[in-house]
């Protein structure tokens, strides 16, 4: 496997220098242990529903959502009949996905119950090891819904959970140097991603957050 040192170094060649690469690291995020259920539901939809979409849509929108759905507080939001959820996934002020729009409620559950079961649903993401971070992709997929692929990973780097990201450069990268030998999506696949980032963190010290940018950044069509 390629040393960490290596892939800098092919990085920063083409981001400028070490300056130039370290500027495009992002920084360590504090703010999840102080967040709120409604505040990680909010987060959670956003991207469910930026999943294969225009992202500034999905923004624009977004207070409109926060409005209808009472600021995303999960145990309001389960009070809601069948009649108000039919209403919103018609109102044209929201996107009207039926589908994405019921797993708000699936996830303010799941939310609810997995904060009854570990006393916090936001300290247990807080204390979710990132060397592990991959079981932590596949609870919330087990648990949740619409959160597997990338938009798990996406929502842990939104509200600032260590995460890396299986992008299309750094699966790439991953193949094309024999570290995957299985889909990026199985259970397999995402252990090996999980074992090379924990080495590579190993030699750098750097978040997995970090080392992520560094590989997509070494990589694929994206040169000054």
């Amino acid at each position: 496997m390629e040393k960490f040192a290596a892939i800098w170094q092919r990085a920063a060649e083409r981001k400028g220098g070490d300056e130039g690469l370290t500027a495009l690291l992002p920084q360590a995020n504090d703010q999840l242990a102080s967040m709120t259920d409604a505040q990680m539901l909010s987060a959670m939809s956003s991207q469910i529903f930026k999943s294969g979409f225009v992202w500034r849509i999905v923004d624009n929108k977004w207070p409109a959502f926060e409005q209808a759905f009472w600021g995303f507080e999960p145990t309001k939001l389960l009070m809601m009949s069948p009649e108000q959820i039919d209403k919103r996934a018609s109102d044209t002020a929201l996107i009207r996905h039926a589908k994405k729009i019921n797993s708000i409620f699936d996830n303010a559950q799941m939310i609810l119950n997995i904060g009854y079961e570990q006393g916090s649903f936001v300290q247990w993401l807080a204390d979710w090891d990132s060397r592990d971070i991959v079981g932590l992709w596949q609870q919330l997929k087990k648990q949740g819904n619409r959160l597997g692929g990338n938009t798990g990973p996406y929502f842990l780097r939104a509200i600032g959970k260590d995460t890396f990201l299986l992008t299309t450069d750094i699966v790439a990268y991953l193949k094309a140097h024999h570290i995957l030998d299985a889909a990026p999506t199985s259970k397999k696949g995402m252990q090996q991603a999980q074992d090379a980032f924990n080495q590579w963190q190993d030699e750098s010290g750097m978040t997995m957050a970090q080392i992520s940018r560094v590989i997509a950044c070494s990589v694929g069509d994206n040169r000054l």
